[in-house]
């Protein structure tokens, strides 16, 4: 059963678009070596299961964030036996820069036109970058962490301060909890400096709770479009849990006062935005506990449909789209309607092991880049 090709497109001048034309990998994973030229619409990365095609939109997606989606632990990316690993790629945008990503055992560097970058709030808001997985349905059943990074992660992308304010805030936390166990010890410390890191908490809490809001306000105005036109039916909306939520500044310094004893006993701060968490309902109801698997999937392929609008609308550029495995996580019908609401001014990265589930027309236009025995070959 091929898919429909039918393709909904922006108007250019709407904006910019994003192209990644080129990529090299210099000990990423399983590649020693790779340099590739990408199609600046779509672009088909297929091979068995195990060969690496995955290995591929990982770089894509370190060299906009500089992070994996698999790995928290950056030295994973280092081909074995190997000190180190870079990506680099050329980005288009309204000018060409280059970008490099070099990872090694001793940290970290970014680079931009061969400048090195010394903070990543600088770097990682120039490329976007939307990613799709098939099992990304699991962050409805995962814990709140799980759901804050999520957020976190789509948020630093279109704010470029979000991550000091995280960092700022997470050092303050730090700070917070070890004076807590310092008074709960040595019972004659003064609670003069606790209320200090008390009001310095909220200031920063409030900073990343607004944008929080913001972000989420955004997406809620975008996702039901999208989750309906994958399945026709259905209202999404998410709910924004937060300690801070209706409550001035003033509010929550009360809850930390009223709170003290029971967070002094316990060690650590019981009250604030690293507690905050998402809840997706699905026709009012909590898709993690009433939604059935396809509904799940559905609902996240719409949350990330929506992050490529608001992108268009903050920062007035497509992203770069990966669908990695996408076949895999829906039957045709679904897929058929994803792909409907993909535009060829989107640059977008497909990894499969089925051609055959692509239609003709659209190979036709597409580069197709096939991965087996640690080597990548463009067959067209």
């Amino acid at each position: 059963m091929y898919l429909n090709t039918m393709i909904i497109k922006y108007n250019a001048k709407e904006g910019q678009i994003m192209k990644l034309n080129t990529i090299k990998l210099i000990n990423f994973r399983n590649y020693p070596k790779v340099e590739l030229n990408f199609n600046n619409h779509l672009n088909i990365i297929y091979g068995n299961n195990g060969e690496g095609k995955t290995n591929l939109v990982e770089a894509i997606y370190v060299l906009s964030i500089t992070k994996s989606f698999r790995s928290n632990d950056d030295k994973m990316l280092i081909k074995d036996g190997e000190l180190s690993t870079k990506i680099e790629g050329e980005i288009e945008n309204d000018t060409k820069n280059n970008y490099q990503v070099i990872i090694s055992k001793d940290g970290k560097k970014v680079k931009i036109n061969n400048n090195i970058i010394s903070k990543l709030s600088d770097y990682i808001t120039k490329i976007n970058v939307i990613l799709l997985l098939p099992d990304e349905q699991t962050i409805f059943t995962s814990s709140p962490q799980s759901r804050r990074k999520l957020i976190n992660i789509e948020i630093s992308k279109l704010e470029k301060e979000y991550i000091v304010y995280l960092n700022n805030y997470n050092k303050i936390l730090k700070q917070r909890n070890f004076y807590l166990r310092d008074l709960y010890i040595n019972g004659n410390a003064s609670k003069d400096y606790l209320d200090i890191l008390t009001q310095k908490l909220v200031e920063w809490g409030f900073k990343i709770f607004n944008l929080r809001e913001k972000f989420i306000n955004s997406i809620n105005e975008i996702i039901s479009k999208k989750y309906q036109s994958i399945c026709h039916d259905g209202e999404i909306f998410i709910n924004y849990r937060s300690d801070y939520k209706n409550k001035s500044k003033e509010e929550i310094i009360k809850i930390y006062d009223k709170n003290y004893k029971r967070e002094l006993a316990m060690g650590k701060t019981l009250y604030g935005i690293h507690h905050d968490d998402i809840i997706f309902l699905l026709d009012n109801k909590d898709i993690s506990e009433w939604g059935s698997n396809g509904q799940k999937k559905n609902a996240i392929f719409a949350f990330k449909l929506a992050e490529i609008d608001l992108i268009m609308k903050e920062k007035n550029t497509l992203p770069l789209l990966i669908l990695d495995d996408l076949f895999s996580a829906l039957d045709n019908e679904k897929v058929k309607n994803i792909i409907n609401l993909l535009n060829d001014n989107i640059q977008t990265f497909i990894t499969t092991t089925e051609l055959d589930r692509l239609d003709e027309k659209l190979l036709a236009t597409s580069s197709i880049y096939k991965v087996e025995r640690n080597e990548i070959r463009e067959e067209k």
